[in-house]
């Protein structure tokens, strides 16, 4: 049997994901980085981005929203602020959120709540560009 990596990926909500896997590409601050079993020890900021986990030749892509990631002895531990199993979204509502979104940001009246609707569209984009990442 191969080595594995020990993966966690957790976000405020809870555990989304604890067990061996044969590796994570993690989107850092500084750049995309792969961890692998055995990877030498680091902590980075994560930034908005899908990780790829991959498995026994499987690929699950999980859109994650800042937070950190730590890799030491043990695995890896990521700890998002927010995180969407990009498997679940349906393209064709989320294309619809973000025409929503853009008209919603158009009526906004105000600085915060113009400041809202563009955070929001933002965010949805960032999904979108993930997903076709």
């Amino acid at each position: 049997m191969t080595d594995k990596l020990h993966f966690s990926l957790v976000s405020p909500e809870k555990e989304l994901f604890s067990g061996g896997v044969d590796s994570v590409t993690v989107p850092g601050s500084e750049g995309d980085f792969g961890v692998y079993p055995q990877h030498m020890p680091v902590m980075t900021t994560i930034r908005p981005g899908a990780i790829s986990v991959m498995n026994d030749e499987v690929e699950r892509r999980i859109y994650i929203r800042g937070g950190f990631a730590d890799v030491t002895a043990e695995g890896l531990t990521i700890l998002a602020e927010e995180a969407v199993e990009l498997a679940d979204i349906d393209p064709a509502k989320l294309a619809q959120d973000i025409t929503d979104a853009k008209e919603d940001l158009s009526d906004a009246k105000g600085d915060d709540k113009k400041a809202n609707a563009q955070e929001k569209l933002d965010y949805l984009q960032e999904i979108s560009k993930a997903m076709s990442g």
